[in-house]
């Protein structure tokens, strides 16, 4: 949630933030702000509610010439989004400036014993109290890291944080606990930023921070301590994506680009990692736990959202092909339960950021108590990255788009070659059957491609559905959670209402929804489900329910019993998820595009979750 920018160096500062801000919209666009340290040593902040756009367009450029500054764009948690609550927040002396991620848990308790100071508030922020009990300290050691280091002591929560201060107005302060940062280093100027996408026009080279850590930045360098005030060393990493991945590309939308981005990035899923001509799947960030893998009795898959949805297909793999019990555990529910845990259980986490609160607190759960910790994610460098015991990335590249859409296909993938390693080690499979998969692994892109070429037929069916009121997304065994990703993405983008279900538990409530107003989609591959669906489709078409199928491209039964048709190439199951939601992700597209919706920034949503 929401995103921080700031500069020091020989640059005007307000260009670098701006742009870096805009990369990160995508993170929260509820209101957006900069401070800027200008010529005269002053600290001057403007804000402004909206998208940063808006305070883009009204800022004096003129005026904010200064090379040191900060910059936030806002997902709002404490207060609603106006200017008054818009970043940064000075204290009361207008000494200290600060932008923050995070919640600050005990900020209530802290106001009032503030207010007992005499100190004064003029926003609903969490964030301006940090400030105000930052200038409390500076009042007392006049120094202004001192005053950080025992405001962040006392605190509790998550936070990242960059901070000026307008009587030491030549350097940035910046800390983390549980919200991420990294440092961009470039030529005589650090660019401090929680996500690489704002840093990588300027620079390769950068700093993760990790929890508990605090820099101080100067047009010299920067240094690194711990909160507690400990010397810390961190490793130089080097960003390993383009500017032109986090671009539009000609696309009207990042979503749009992103679901035509999938044959490349299932491809970069897998490269490398699989033999075709035997069927071997290796995983080098998961050799140095295999022992752990193969030996597991049990294993226990967090997620949040669509990485959830991605869980719930892994179960299916994992228990068909490698013979292991699995639970698929929401992340924010598994945190608070007292789950039982073992040190023979694996934990497989999935977040496409890596940075998931609640995923992340799953995992420290699990390691609490000795179990073996996977991590899926996509961002190199992550706090789950780092903090896992194994891990393999996605390689999806940057996703944009708040609505995950090739995330989504990649973690599909990614843990369908983990499936297969994993029984290729314990022999739950025949060679036969792993070169077999192996060799219809291999063929996933271009069917993919075969889709893209065909959206404007998925768009047709868009258009007769973009005024509907409700959905309705139905499919069985390893389509079932596509059901509930297809109807995810309709209510992210489109703000449709819309539910999944196994397609047996109709029956069982939401048979009663069927009318002639209300559009079932059906996932109805020809598996060993299908005549199943089939005589589900009766039920609905029974009671005059208007029926979408997502149906083999070699089905010519189907047609007989579907109002529309989304056509998909035929697949082995382990596959069909893959396939299968690409439909559903162009029937979202095209629904919210037409109804005017804004598609890569849906109203509410942020593309990572950092805070509960």
């Amino acid at each position: 949630m929401c995103g921080i920018v700031g500069y020091i160096g020989n640059r005007n500062s307000l260009p670098i933030i701006i742009d870096g801000l805009k990369h990160l919209e995508y993170r929260g666009y509820d209101s957006a702000g900069v401070s800027i340290i200008n010529s005269d040593k002053k600290i001057y902040s403007f804000k402004k509610a909206g998208k940063v756009s808006i305070m883009d367009d009204a800022i004096d450029k003129d005026f904010y010439t200064g090379s040191i500054g900060i910059g936030h764009t806002r997902w709002a948690t404490h207060g609603v989004p106006n200017d008054i609550n818009a970043h940064p927040h000075f204290d009361m002396y207008d000494n200290i400036v600060i932008v923050h991620n995070g919640i600050i848990e005990n900020y209530k308790y802290i106001k009032t014993r503030l207010i007992e100071e005499k100190y004064t508030f003029i926003t609903d922020t969490d964030t301006e109290v940090l400030a105000n009990l930052i200038n409390y300290y500076f009042r007392k050691t006049k120094n202004f890291e001192k005053a950080v280091r025992m405001a962040l002591i006392e605190v509790e929560g998550t936070y990242g944080i960059a901070c000026l201060c307008a009587e030491e107005p030549d350097k940035i302060i910046v800390a983390r606990k549980g919200s991420p940062l990294m440092l961009g280093i470039g030529n005589g100027e650090t660019i401090v930023s929680s996500d690489a996408s704002a840093i990588i026009n300027h620079t390769k080279n950068v700093v993760y921070l990790e929890d508990g850590d605090m820099a101080v930045l100067t047009k010299q360098g920067f240094f690194l301590k711990s909160v507690e005030d400990k010397d810390i060393f961190r490793n130089t990493e080097v960003l390993d994506f383009l500017i032109d991945e986090i671009e539009k590309g000609g696309f009207d939308h990042f979503m749009l680009k992103e679901i035509c981005d999938q044959p490349e990035t299932i491809q970069n899923t897998y490269r490398g990692r699989i033999n075709f001509e035997t069927g071997v799947v290796k995983l080098g960030g998961l050799e140095h736990v295999m022992d752990k893998l193969i030996n597991a009795k049990r294993f226990i898959i967090t997620a949040c959202g669509t990485a959830w949805h991605a869980g719930l297909v892994a179960e299916y793999m994992i228990e068909q092909f490698c013979g292991i019990p699995v639970e698929v555990e929401y992340a924010s529910e598994f945190r608070y339960r007292r789950p039982i845990i073992r040190t023979d259980d694996v934990m497989i986490s999935i977040s496409q950021s890596g940075e998931t609160a609640d995923t992340l607190a799953a995992i420290r759960e699990a390691k609490k108590f000795g179990a073996t910790t996977i991590g899926v994610v996509n961002v190199i460098g992550s706090t789950i990255a780092r903090e896992v015991d194994a891990g393999t990335y996605i390689h999806a590249g940057p996703e944009i788009g708040v609505a995950s859409t090739k995330a989504f296909t990649s973690q599909l993938m990614s843990l369908a070659l983990i499936t297969l390693m994993i029984a290729g080690e314990k022999k739950t499979l025949p060679d036969k059957t792993l070169i077999e998969i192996a060799q219809e692994l291999k063929n996933i892109p271009e069917k993919i491609k075969h889709m893209i070429d065909m959206r404007e037929e998925y768009k047709k069916v868009a258009e007769v559905f973009k005024d509907t009121k409700n959905f309705l997304y139905l499919g069985r065994g390893y389509n079932f959670p596509v059901a509930l990703e297809g109807a995810l993405k309709l209510k992210e983008i489109s703000y449709i209402h819309a539910e999944g279900y196994p397609a047996a538990e109709m029956k069982h409530g939401p048979i009663a929804l069927i009318d002639e107003y209300m559009p079932v989609v059906f996932i109805a591959p020809k598996d060993r489900t299908y005549e199943k669906i089939i005589s589900n489709i009766e039920e609905v078409k029974a009671r005059k329910g208007r029926i979408i199928v997502v149906a083999s491209d070699d089905d010519e039964q189907i047609s007989s019993y579907a109002d529309h048709i989304l056509r998909v190439p035929t697949t082995l199951p382990i596959f069909a998820p893959i396939l299968n939601v690409i439909p559903l992700q162009f029937l979202s597209y095209y629904i919210a595009a037409a109804r005017g919706c804004n598609v890569d920034q849906p109203r509410n949503l942020a593309k990572s979750v950092t805070v509960e």
